[in-house]
């Protein structure tokens, strides 16, 4: 017997190989059990079995709107096997439309539609996208048109025209004068929050700032020996309006959009605002070639501009609450007990708010601007012992405050907010009474004297204790019916003051 072979795999093991003798007898017993397969099968190994045939329709497919059709039909023409002979070939797959080719005007508006629509329009924003981007598409037309006579009177106060100075000193005045817009848009950023709060009024107030810096960019054509002051100011009070556009741009969007389309809707927007300039040059191009009154051109165009604006920010439709939209919520429950729905609300909230007026409710301030007297604060701050907050009425500026403690959250400054408004309802109702029992007796100048003398000298304590007895009533209410309505209640934007009330005495 043949001595047995072992081959060595590594240091630690060793595999052994049967003997010849034995490998020779399994190799017999596994040919004996295998069947050989038949002589026709080893003539031809090479070709495989014909598959079923597949005819007619195979599925639908729908690509915007269109369908069409997939059939299978017989192959035409020959193919070639693997041994080089000729075989029919396999059935192909055949794409029929359903609907009759588009028209080549309805192609074109397909093609504009996605350039200025968002996809899935009009399912895929809220019904007011379609008058929020006509009155902006509008306000970009007059601004286009606008910066062409603005960019022309520029140039020529400048001297470009007219040669009056040299090309370096040119350069460095309109350096100078986008330095200084850069400068203003850096200092309007730390507004902060403002731009969450007041998103309408800011938007409109850009708006107007804009028009006025052309207004400044025109004047310079009557004064070019103050060219670079005046363009200074014009670029910086522009470049305000600019940020204030920047920043109040995407919450806007994120009204509009349903789902997570906001990069879409904004591009879109864009585009639309885009093409609306572009029309507004060419328009102001052709315009500015006749030579018309630039008084008159800025007077129309600075017109159309702000109508314009006015329309596209009172056309936003936003959920969340703010002063202004706070105030026509708790105005309508306390006059009628029902909540504004979101458009019936958004629609009558004040844009414009000019500086100078006199605002009736403070949220947030200072003690020493509530309070005059120590004997006021003692005489209300049992009313308060439950509350996050103290609310109290000052005579000498006819102005209500809400004092805001230093554990208030957003609910706490909400119900401060509405208790705020409850109180001035009742203060007003007085003095409406008071001065309609007098306006009999005495003329106008002496009624004013009088309401005004009744309003410092009233005593507003018990109108504060009934405010409590209402709020505590209706507070709860109030906030069911604004969530009816749709309006976010968890969280606010009312801005309110930085200044908070400690409880603890100083050491």
């Amino acid at each position: 017997m043949a001595p047995e072979v072992g081959l060595k795999r590594s240091a630690t093991q060793t595999i052994t190989l049967p003997p010849p003798d034995a490998q020779l007898a399994v190799r017999d017993v596994m040919r004996s059990t295998i069947p050989t397969p038949p002589a026709e099968a080893l003539a031809a190994p090479e070709r495989a079995a014909p598959a079923a045939a597949v005819e007619g329709f195979l599925c639908l497919e729908e690509v915007d709107g269109r369908r069409w059709s997939y059939v299978a039909g017989g192959g035409a023409g020959k193919g070639r096997g693997g041994g080089g002979a000729a075989v029919p070939a396999g059935p192909s797959i055949r794409a029929v439309p359903l609907q009759s080719p588009l028209p080549p005007a309805e192609e074109i508006m397909t093609f504009i539609r996605s350039y200025v629509v968002p996809e899935g329009f009009p399912d895929s924003v809220t019904p007011s996208y379609v008058p929020y981007m006509t009155w902006r598409a509008l306000k970009h037309f007059f601004g286009g048109a606008m910066g062409v006579f603005t960019t022309r009177t520029l140039l020529s106060s400048v001297g470009v025209s007219q040669n009056k100075v040299t090309p370096g000193a040119i350069a460095i005045n309109w350096i100078l004068k986008d330095g200084a817009g850069r400068v203003g848009k850096m200092l309007f950023a730390r507004q902060g929050k403002k731009f969450d709060y007041d998103l309408k009024q800011l938007r409109f107030s850009s708006d107007l700032f804009l028009e006025i810096g052309a207004g400044i960019e025109l004047a310079t054509a009557a004064f070019p020996q103050f060219f670079l002051p005046m363009a200074c100011v014009a670029n910086v009070v522009k470049n305000v309006a600019a940020v204030t556009s920047t920043s109040t741009r995407t919450p806007i969007y994120k009204a509009y959009a349903r789902g997570e389309n906001i990069g879409d809707v904004t591009a879109k927007g864009e585009s639309v605002a885009n093409i609306a300039d572009l029309l507004g040059t060419g328009l102001s191009i052709f315009i500015s070639k006749r030579n018309p009154s630039l008084v008159t051109s800025f007077a129309l165009l600075s017109c159309g501009y702000l109508l314009s604006s006015y329309h596209e920010v009172r056309s936003v439709v936003l959920n969340t609450l703010n002063r202004a939209r706070f105030t026509v919520a708790v105005d309508s429950f306390i006059k009628t007990g029902s909540i504004p729905s979101l458009k019936e609300g958004n629609s009558q909230e004040t844009i414009f708010n000019p500086p100078w007026r006199h605002e009736p409710i403070a949220i947030g301030s200072r003690f020493g601007e509530a309070f005059q007297e120590p004997a006021s604060f003692v005489a209300i701050r049992p009313l308060f012992e439950d509350e996050r907050y103290i609310v109290t009425y000052n005579p000498t500026k006819d102005k209500v405050y809400a004092l805001l403690k230093d554990q208030a959250k957003s609910d706490d400054i909400l119900k401060a907010a509405f208790h705020a408004h409850v109180l001035l309802h009742f203060i007003n109702a007085s003095h409406a009474r008071m001065l309609k029992q007098k306006q009999k007796q005495v003329n106008s100048n002496r009624s004013d004297n009088y309401g005004n003398l009744y309003s410092r000298n009233m005593d507003f304590l018990a109108h504060i204790a009934e405010s409590c007895k209402i709020v505590s009533s209706s507070y709860g209410t109030f906030k069911k019916k604004a969530r009816e309505q749709g309006w976010i209640m968890s969280e606010s934007l009312l801005n309110p003051g930085k200044a908070r009330l400690c409880g603890r005495r100083p050491q």
